[in-house]
């Protein structure tokens, strides 16, 4: 199977900034689609932001111009830096990934367990 692990999120202040990290392992042959997602209390989850394999992004209107995403394909792994962060920023944030498994080259969509950022005012 694959498993994806987020770290990074944490308390701070706004204006502050914070690293998510996703790390996939396990059976993967490649990863398509990477991608970030969040979501607050009383509320739908929510797109971030998004990577290919190839390095295309794409970014929710609300964090356009603070958040960059990056993939290292070597390593599996994914990251969301965030900067100006804002307390309507403040949520769980999911890692998301299209992976092709090994040996039956089957796709299949992964979530994290999640990460809490939580930025005070």
């Amino acid at each position: 199977q694959v498993q994806l692990v987020e770290s990074g999120g944490g308390l701070v202040q706004a204006g502050g900034s914070l690293r998510l990290s996703c790390a996939a392992s396990g059976r993967i042959f490649s990863i398509n689609v990477m991608g970030w997602y969040r979501q607050a209390p009383g509320k739908q989850r929510e797109l971030v932001a998004t990577v290919t394999s190839g390095g295309r992004t794409n970014y929710a209107d609300s964090v356009k111009g603070r958040f960059t995403i990056s993939r290292d394909n070597a390593k599996n792994t994914m990251y969301l830096q965030m900067n100006s962060l804002k307390p309507e920023d403040t949520a769980v944030y999911y890692c998301n990934a299209e992976v092709r498994q090994l040996f039956t080259q089957s796709l299949y969509q992964y979530w994290g367990q999640g990460t809490q950022v939580t930025v005070s005012s």
